[in-house]
């Protein structure tokens, strides 16, 4: 029998991975209870705020796990490679983990979208922090990270839909271009 802990996490984890997937409307609890491979009772002893609750929890773990290879590696190419393989390891099925839920579930739920923009605040903190490394000026920074995350997104939405890595290349290249320009 799993440990209370370990269930929980198999709980989140497999719940970000279907709302990642299929989105947050298309996920429903009995299937993130089946995949689990939890009992149906666990769900709601450890997320008694149901559906809601697991995806906002599950949109800061998988912000945190995004955030941490951000960290890890020193180049937006080698952070943009790291989401092309993702997605082509999915068949192009996982794009950003926080885009799906909030285009499916943030107009309808101010705790989802409040989970989504801390996500997208956090990434943007990481990146803030990398271009002022690169020599960008401090006060430029915010503006041009916020700049790198929306052609990131749109670069990942264009892949997932082409199903090909081009778009999030192209985009690579294109961002390398402007940072240069504002060191």
């Amino acid at each position: 029998m799993a440990k209370r802990g370990e269930t929980r996490a198999r709980l989140l984890s497999t719940a970000a991975t279907l709302f990642r997937t299929q989105g947050y409307h298309a996920t429903g609890l009995n299937q993130v209870v089946e995949e689990g491979r939890v009992p149906k009772g666990s769900l709601y002893f450890h997320f008694p705020g149901g559906k809601e609750q697991l995806a906002v929890e599950s949109v800061a773990l998988a912000a945190g796990e995004v955030r941490a290879s951000l960290r890890a590696v020193d180049d937006l190419d080698g952070v943009l490679e790291l989401f092309a393989e993702h997605l082509v390891e999915s068949d192009f099925r996982r794009g950003c983990p926080v885009a799906t839920v909030a285009l499916d579930a943030a107009g309808e739920s101010e705790r989802i979208r409040a989970a989504c923009a801390s996500a997208y605040a956090s990434w943007s903190e990481v990146l803030v922090e990398f271009l002022v490394r690169q020599g960008v000026a401090v006060d430029r920074a915010p503006g041009l990270a916020t700049t790198v995350l929306a052609a990131v997104e749109g670069a990942l939405l264009l892949t997932k839909t082409r199903r090909d890595v081009a778009p999030l290349r192209q985009v690579a290249a294109d961002l390398r271009v402007l940072i240069e320009g504002a060191m």
